[in-house]
């Protein structure tokens, strides 16, 4: 999930060329830009490089040999990097840690560039400790999170402060508990004020959540027990609090915010601007209800400025918008509006907001979704953003009048169908393109904006294209339309040397949920990562298809039909779609699969048990089986709460329709899942077995959700799932 979100993480890794360079978790980035407009620094080959546009000069920054601590010989390896506001100060990230899914656990350096000084920050603090590291505004001081606390440490002094001191594995100062990180992107949680004197954080009180209990059986005779704090569906939440700390006295001020802390949500939260406001996003519990507060912090005091609802749920801006995994709000006019996004009208717009909430202009107009806000260049007056009327599967880069007036516009050219990524400057006068297309590798320049043109004369990306084979693919993009009306995005590899007087085995490959899509045009589409060879080649039919409910540019309707309905629309979509490619006289009625991980395990397992006479065989990767297993945040988001609507689960959950296997499964889990927990492989296995259903059964021990760890695994998975389906589901033109 991404969760089922890691479910299309390994082919998003095979993308990854494709995507934007992020901020990582911990807010350092791997690109800076200057306060100039027209440079930036870059982390690479182990120093920091600045480069000047639009000729792309280059200079050093930050050379190797200053990053060599004293008395080492070798420099320090950057992960990610920070400067100060004025742009003398380097905070260096290394020697990193994975915490869940991100290495956001780490040591910190800061580098003087006027004194020419390199020192290490948490002096004392456990190696590789050190969490979310930033300068304050003025430059001063560095903050961090370290085993759950909070400290502040003084630039020219050296000294350290604890600002909070009672934390804990479950009471959790600046940072989050497990459901917090992996559904809100909700990782670094604590923000610097505008006038460096006061940090505002987040503190989760996970005391009262369940352990979800893993066992390490490897590291020595004694199994070794590893405790998650994990709130399934229907389990209460962490209580959230908002405290504002005081940098000299430590003394927290806890802002007073409506509502019941064990049953909402707290996912957002920024200063407004200024030093005595912040503003917070609230979510009722069943993430339905979205309301926005600004805090008085010198009295906790906090009045309620907008609030939305919607009958199924309302997605926060992380969860659509990765840009702002790390926090960030948009404010125009000096702080007396901010750019808000909704799907009220049916649609995901933007919206200019008054600070009281009482004033709002409809900015994005049309029968299209905004994608995601790319940037904002307010002295302009134009909003950026990433949009794709007319393919959902693409994606193109717009702007269009912050006052609300006029047309969108697009910017990337017309002779570029496919999938587009930006990263812009400030000003938005240049940005790094990247694109791809299913037949067209991945192609990187930088262009100025808004006339798109490529710097330095030439477009890497119209070569790119030029030298294309799109015939060499076998890749076809097609609209699937079930007997019920219901047209739907696929894609379909057919196999080499196709013969339409054959018939071929045909493989679906399913995520199906409202997390991801997997029909999208960039280059990939049509590939199995997992399997050992090439399908093409070996005469396998590869299809997948987007039903309703995945989150594609196709309007409110689209994604939020599924509400409650998870394990039921989608595996009904799908199998309608299948029955419909079923028709094709080359298809192989008798040779049928298909295979998905996460959510898309889910989907598979539900797909063989409900509709066996479609599909013969199946490779089920991390499945939730049981979606009363599942963490409370993401499932009750998409399904309600059980206490209302068990049956819902139930009947969404493989477990329920276990009992309906014909065809052949292989189902695959590692046994140190802290996503989709082991717990879900066990129940399966047993209620198979009630049955007397025969399968096939890999548990990977140790493996986290991605089965990536561990010598020889990748290789292992990939061979077992290669035998497995050619056994089963022989290729070839017959």
């Amino acid at each position: 999930m991404h969760h089922f979100k890691l479910r299309t993480l390994l082919l998003q890794l095979l993308l990854l060329v494709v995507t934007i360079t992020a901020s990582f978790a911990q807010g350092n980035q791997s690109r800076q830009w200057l306060k100039a407009g027209n440079s930036y620094v870059q982390a690479e080959e182990g120093q920091l490089v600045r480069y000047t546009l639009p000729d792309g000069t280059t200079s050093a920054f930050l050379e190797k040999a200053a990053l060599i601590p004293a008395g080492k010989t070798e420099p320090l390896k950057i992960r990610n990097f920070a400067l100060s506001a004025d742009e003398q100060k380097v905070l260096l990230y290394t020697n990193t840690q994975k915490v869940w899914r991100y290495d956001t656990r780490g040591d910190y350096w800061v580098y003087d560039l006027q004194t020419k000084q390199l020192r290490q920050l948490g002096a004392g603090r456990p190696e590789s400790s050190l969490m979310f590291a930033k300068f304050s505004p003025d430059g001063g001081k560095v903050a961090y999170v370290s085993e759950n606390n909070i400290y502040v440490e003084d630039l020219q002094s050296g000294q350290q402060t604890q600002l909070t001191k009672d934390g804990t594995r479950k009471l959790i100062n600046g940072t989050f508990d497990w459901a917090y990180e992996e559904e809100f992107s909700a990782r670094d949680g604590f923000r610097w004020s505008p006038d460096s004197k006061s940090i505002a954080y987040w503190q989760l009180d996970a005391r009262q959540v369940k352990d979800y209990i893993m066992f390490d059986m490897l590291d020595g005779v004694y199994a070794k027990v590893i405790p998650v704090e994990y709130p399934v569906a229907g389990e209460t939440p962490s209580p959230y609090k908002i405290g504002v700390v005081d940098i000299n006295s430590a003394a927290t001020r806890w802002m007073e915010i409506p509502g019941d802390p064990s049953n909402t949500y707290l996912p957002r939260m920024e200063w407004a601007t200024s030093a005595d406001e912040l503003i917070v996003q609230q979510l009722s519990r069943k993430q339905n209800e979205s309301t926005l507060y600004l805090c008085n912090t010198t009295t906790g005091k906090a009045r309620q400025i907008y609030k939305e609802q919607d009958e199924a749920w309302i997605d926060i801006q992380p969860n659509w918008d990765r840009s702002y995994g790390n926090g960030g709000w948009d404010w125009l006019n000096g702080g007396k509006e901010f750019l808000w996004a909704s799907e009220k009208d049916g649609w995901r717009h933007l919206y200019r907001v008054s600070r009281d909430g009482k004033k709002e202009t409809l900015i994005t107009k049309g029968d299209y979704d905004v994608m995601e806000i790319a940037g904002i260049d307010e002295k302009g007056s134009y909003v950026y953003f990433m949009a794709s009327p007319e393919n959902a599967t693409q994606k193109y880069l717009y702007r269009t009048r912050l006052n609300g007036k006029g047309k969108a516009e697009r910017l990337s050219p017309a002779s570029q169908p496919g999938t587009h990524t930006y990263t812009l400057s400030p000003n938005a006068g240049y940005a790094q393109h990247r694109f791809s297309n299913y037949y067209t590798r991945p192609a990187s320049e930088w262009v100025s904006l808004p006339d798109h043109k490529a710097l330095g004369g030439e477009s890497a990306v119209q070569k790119a294209l030029a030298n294309a084979d799109k015939a060499a693919s076998g890749v076809e993009f097609l609209k699937i339309k079930t007997a019920d009306g219901v047209e739907m995005d696929a894609w379909m590899a057919k196999p080499a040397n196709f013969d339409p007087k054959k018939k071929y085995p045909i493989v679906f490959y399913v995520y199906s949920e409202p997390a991801s899509q997997t029909v999208t045009d960039t280059y990939g589409a049509g590939r199995n990562y997992l399997y050992k060879g090439n399908m093409a080649e070996d005469g396998y039919i590869y299809v997948s298809v987007d039903n309703r409910g995945t989150p594609g540019p196709k309007g409110r309707n689209w994604r939020k039909s599924i509400y409650r309905k998870v394990g039921q629309l989608n595996i009904a979509d799908q199998a309608a779609a299948a029955r419909e490619l079923l028709k094709l006289p080359y298809v192989d009625s008798e040779r049928v699969a298909v295979w998905g991980w996460s959510g898309g395990g889910s989907a598979t397992l539900n797909l063989l048990f409900q509709h066996p006479d479609i599909y013969k065989t199946g490779i089920s990767v991390a499945a939730v089986a049981n979606q009363l297993t599942y963490d409370n945040i993401y499932q009750e988001r998409y399904m309600g709460l059980p206490q209302e609507n068990r049956e819902d689960f139930v009947q969404g959950s493989p477990l329920t329709h276990s009992k309906n296997l014909q065809g052949n499964l292989l189902y695959i889990h590692g046994t140190g899942d802290d996503n989709v927990h082991y717990n879900n492989a066990e129940q399966l296995v047993n209620e198979l077995i009630k049955h007397n259903k025969q399968f096939q059964f890999m548990p990977y021990p140790n493996r986290s959700h991605s089965i990536s760890e561990g010598e020889g695994t990748g290789e292992h998975l990939s061979t077992l799932f290669t035998n497995f389906l050619k056994q089963h589901c022989p290729p070839g033109g017959r």
